[in-house]
């Protein structure tokens, strides 16, 4: 009489002779664990699943050499009248004299590191725990999945519920000092729109550049999802709060564009210092426009 159960796939056969002893289900983890099908290959899928994974882990991989090198370098960040937004608000006084972009000396004499150390915590802590940013690398490095419907190699998750990753429910406190970094990158783009005597009225391609990054920065930040939650989370009639209702639209337009705006501010921020970088060494002269 059958019992309605599937059968369980590592019990041995009607000649008692299957190998070595089946591991308890109760044991069992992860894709092997009761309440999973009983499915042998790894995944089914027929298309090149690795190359989303592949490509992510590539992008990310290369922007982190690049802003390890451009941060701890502490040098060529500035070039009249654009600063790097790696270096800026420049906290420290070890800082080049410049008057473009703040220069508060907060942390005094005794940081001998790179300036840009002291506030790039900031904006990598709000991209480090960012949602989509966790599904890029979760995938991408960790394997947690590789890909939808592809077992991942770990036999079991925890989740965000320990040490290192229960750092992720910071995100929304990253948002605030994001919105600073922000602001500050928003005002040094002002100050690009003057000439290398400090003279209003002038657009270079920097200009166009720095210009560029600030708006992508601004879209990635606002339509972030703790963004969404702040502008109208916790609100039970939107019809009593017509404001915060428009906004929650607006931002939840934005949210659907969220990974495709994390890919451009991320571009557009390396290819600012890279581009105040080349300038500060000479390799060439900054074009100007009018």
């Amino acid at each position: 009489m059958t019992t309605g159960t599937d059968p369980d796939p590592t019990a041995s056969g009607p000649s008692g002779t299957s190998g070595a002893p089946p591991e308890p289900r109760a044991a069992r983890r992860g894709v092997a664990s009761p309440p999973r099908a009983a499915i042998g290959a790894a995944h089914l899928r027929t298309d090149r699943w690795w190359l989303s994974p592949a490509a992510t882990a590539a992008g990310l991989l290369a922007f982190v050499v690049y802003s390890t090198w451009r941060a701890f370098s502490g040098a060529d960040y500035y070039a009249a009248p654009y600063v790097s937004p790696f270096y800026s608000p420049c906290l420290a006084e070890n800082c080049v004299p410049m008057k473009a972009g703040p220069n508060w000396a907060l942390f005094g004499d005794w940081w001998l590191l790179s300036p840009a150390l002291i506030i790039l915590v900031f904006p990598l802590g709000f991209r480090l725990t960012c949602y989509y940013y966790r599904k890029a690398y979760y995938r991408g490095f960790w394997a947690s999945p590789p890909a939808c419907a592809v077992a991942e190699p770990h036999r079991r998750y925890t989740g965000e519920t320990r040490f290192p990753l229960v750092l992720q429910n910071l995100h929304r406190y990253f948002f605030y000092p994001a919105v600073l970094v922000a602001s500050v990158l928003t005002y040094d783009t002002l100050l690009g729109f003057r000439d290398e005597n400090y003279a209003w009225g002038h657009m270079g391609l920097g200009t166009v550049i720095l210009l560029v990054n600030v708006v992508l920065i601004w879209l990635y930040t606002l339509s972030c999802h703790s963004c969404r939650h702040i502008v109208g989370g916790r609100l039970k009639h939107f019809s009593r709060h017509p404001v915060r209702y428009r906004l929650w639209g607006w931002v939840s337009r934005l949210n659907a564009h969220h990974m495709a705006l994390a890919w451009a501010s991320l571009l557009s921020v390396a290819l600012a210092d890279l581009y105040v970088y080349l300038l500060a060494t000479g390799v060439f002269d900054d074009p100007k426009l009018f």
